[in-house]
């Protein structure tokens, strides 16, 4: 079963085990940074701790299939509702990233060697959890030939075979100089195919700086070219200092790739040495990016303060669904006009 540890977040890295011996750093190219005061919450973006007893069952079964989920190692505020609902976001191929961008609360170094039984452990809890639709992301790997493609494909094929029902949405990394890798992932034929640019190209240098926006954009459109019957959806945080200007330019620019699906959400300043929050975007604001979105042509989009990439996935694809059959529809009426 993977250790816990306990996080110092002022030093942005582990103090030590459960049993105080001392572990790495968690974050150790954030350590020398300057501190960021974390700023207080506005009331609509906090977030009640968990209670309902799902919840403890839903994260006893992942301690029991020795799984990682992003929505512990990503810190994220909904974590509560969604394991009480038993929807958990699991994230395979280890729970270190060889990336380090700076809103991000995963650990950063060098990974472990790939599980080959975590597949099968992944398929085994999405079948006891029952779950119409699962989301599967993993860290990035840029130590792997493929990036961890191969790997996605044989946890979609797991899944298969183990929950036939499920629909599969996976999140996955940029593949960024991975020849051929993004093309056995999409042979695999997930319903959802999601990779986040994450903020405004102008950000990427601070925020994102093992990323290139073109590249990720890129990364998208290809998954159509490859498979029209994919959904793809992408998501980007506001909150980092963006103009809402660059927020409708990355919109553009998903549509010219045919994004089905927007996700915005608030940025969160994991620790202090992460990026700091430029200021928290008023409810009215998503609405107003919501609106604006899909006049865009998008066929979904979800944008609230505390939207994630994963937030309501489930309830989400089957909208996603009926807005695609809708338009076939309506253009099927047209054309017989």
């Amino acid at each position: 079963m993977a250790t816990r540890i306990l996080i110092d977040h002022r030093a942005g890295g582990a103090v030590s085990n459960a049993d105080g011996a001392p572990k790495p750093l968690r974050h150790p190219e954030k350590a020398h940074r300057p501190d960021n005061p974390i700023k207080r919450k506005p009331d609509w973006i906090r977030v009640k701790a968990p209670t309902h007893p799902i919840y403890h069952e839903t994260r006893n079964l992942m301690r029991d299939n020795n799984l990682v989920t992003v929505c512990e190692e990503a810190a994220c505020p909904n974590i509560g509702e969604c394991w009480s609902q038993r929807h958990a976001t699991m994230m395979i191929m280890g729970e270190i990233c060889t990336r380090a961008c700076s809103f991000c609360n995963i650990t950063t170094g060098m990974p472990k060697a790939l599980d080959a039984d975590e597949p099968r452990r992944v398929a085994d809890a999405v079948a006891q959890l029952g779950l119409r639709h699962v989301v599967i992301t993993s860290v990035d790997r840029d130590d792997l030939k493929d990036g961890g493609a191969a790997h996605f494909t044989a946890v979609i094929r797991a899944i298969r075979l183990a929950a036939p029902e499920t629909t599969i949405e996976i999140l996955t990394p940029d593949f960024l100089r991975k020849d051929g890798a993004l093309e056995v992932v999409v042979e695999a034929r997930p319903d959802v195919f999601n990779h986040n640019l994450e903020t405004v190209p102008k950000l990427y240098p601070t925020i994102r700086p093992g990323a290139r926006y073109f590249h990720s954009l890129r990364l998208l459109d290809r998954v159509k070219e490859l498979d029209p019957s994919i959904f793809t959806k992408s998501g980007v945080m506001v909150g980092l200092g963006e103009e809402k200007i660059e927020v409708l330019q990355v919109m553009d620019d998903m549509r010219s790739a045919d994004i089905d699906f927007l996700t915005i959400g608030q940025y969160l300043q994991p620790t202090v040495k992460h990026a700091a929050v430029d200021r928290f975007v008023e409810p009215s604001e998503f609405e107003d990016y919501a609106r604006l979105a899909r006049g865009k042509g998008f066929l979904l989009v979800s944008a609230t303060p505390l939207t994630r990439s994963s937030y309501h996935a489930d309830r989400d694809f089957a909208a996603l669904r009926d807005a695609r059959n809708a338009k076939l529809q309506a253009a099927t009426r047209i054309s017989a006009a």
